[in-house]
């Protein structure tokens, strides 16, 4: 089979979308498929590797790795794949105009409000035209798969039936064990890529509202992006500058330590497929408050019961504000998403990938459909990576990427 993704995780731009289909790839692999990954190049970066058991292989730029990738899938350059899946990150590959097998079509989320968060009403525009227009019409005999029932709803406004999209979550990496304890004081955590849709400025803007009553309160942003500086310059703006710590990019243990001293976790974003830092948040017993507009957000967040979802900035402020002042209750939403994420693991998400390519490669094919896993030992539990994609990221690029990424 053959993945066609803009980016891998080792990329500057890389993501949550990235290490969610890489950690798929790897899982298949172990079963026994044979995997191919297609990319964009960057410096440095080679033009083929294996990693994982699958093959990577890397052509083209931001924009050009489209028709690097129609180019080589017609060809033939990466083999004669029995299904390919077509990841869209807000604009599709076209894969179904060079194959003549089964495109599976992977979207987190549909990315509407963000087109005009990022670009100007021209490119915003066209942009949203091949996403909700062109590429259903495309696509209109592929099956999908989505991490959430809130996208599945989303992509049938755009003409996708159901019966087509799987729901297929993101899983958890076991966290890496560590010995950080909970601050004695306040603090706030916000994880991911700073980049201007997911809204870290919300997260600096409560600081600065509770700040006069609640002197001891501290931020926590881990992450990197090209927004960086932006952010750095309205934390200072805000008088937020000394209580907020900016780490920049970090590996798996620092992540986890960071958030085991978290008090809440804050989810701003405009808009998520998932939430995947909401369930690793989870795992050290921190509930999140997020938008429930955010999409994928109003799933990885039970409202009410392992978190807190909101309608604005005034909302996320006052949640924000009775959770610091209410131990008990905070103690109760964070106990209960940690039970919750307890249930999300990577290898449920790569067995339910690989029933659905075998099937519909097998129907393809007119035979009855037989999965590699349950053909193995042990049928199901197959195996990933210990510490799925544990990877300290590369410096973040100056420039913002031309279209959209999860994280």
């Amino acid at each position: 089979m053959v993945m066609l993704n803009w980016r891998d995780t080792s990329h500057p731009e890389g993501g949550g979308s990235e290490r969610y289909v890489e950690t798929v790839a790897a899982g298949l692999a172990a079963a026994g498929h044979d995997v191919t990954l297609f990319c964009a190049a960057y410096p440095g970066a080679a033009r083929e590797e294996r990693r994982d058991g699958y093959r990577i292989v890397r052509r083209g730029g931001k924009l050009t790795v489209y028709a690097h990738a129609v180019r080589m899938l017609a060809t033939g350059a990466l083999g004669r794949p029995d299904v390919v899946v077509d990841v869209q990150n807000g604009v599709p590959f076209f894969s179904r105009l060079a194959v003549r097998c089964p495109v599976v079509v992977l979207v987190h989320h549909v990315h509407r409000e963000q087109w005009g968060v990022v670009y100007g009403p021209a490119v915003a525009r066209f942009g949203w035209w091949l996403e909700s227009r062109v590429a259903p019409r495309l696509y209109r005999r592929s099956r999908y798969v989505t991490v959430s029932d809130v996208t599945r709803t989303e992509l049938a406004a755009l003409g996708v039936g159901p019966g087509r999209v799987d729901v297929v979550h993101n899983g958890t990496a076991a966290a890496p064990a560590t010995t950080t304890h909970r601050e004695a004081t306040p603090r706030l955590c916000v994880l991911g890529r700073l980049v201007p849709h997911k809204r870290v400025e919300h997260a600096l803007q409560v600081a600065a509202r509770l700040r006069p009553r609640r002197p001891d309160l501290r931020v926590s942003v881990i992450g990197d992006g090209w927004w960086s500086g932006r952010l750095v310059q309205t934390a200072r703006q805000l008088g937020v500058d000394d209580i907020t710590e900016f780490h920049g990019y970090v590996d798996e243990r620092a992540k986890h330590d960071e958030l085991a001293r978290s008090w809440l976790m804050l989810a701003p974003s405009v808009k998520e497929g998932w939430g995947l830092t909401v369930v690793e948040a989870a795992q050290h017993r921190v509930p999140t408050v997020g938008y429930r507009s955010a999409g994928g957000l109003a799933e990885s967040i039970v409202d009410g019961e392992t978190g807190v979802l909101v309608d604005d900035l005034d909302g996320l402020t006052a949640a924000v504000d009775h959770l610091l002042a209410d131990d008990d209750r905070r103690a109760a939403l964070g106990a209960a998403a940690a039970v919750r994420a307890a249930g999300f693991t990577w290898e449920e998400t790569v067995l339910a990938w690989d029933r659905l390519l075998t099937e519909v490669s097998a129907t393809a094919a007119g035979v009855r459909p037989v999965t590699l896993m349950n053909q193995r030992a042990g049928a199901g539990r197959t195996r990933v990576p210990a510490r799925p994609l544990d990877v300290v990221r590369r410096p973040a690029a100056a420039e913002p990427a031309l279209f959209f990424r999860q994280s």
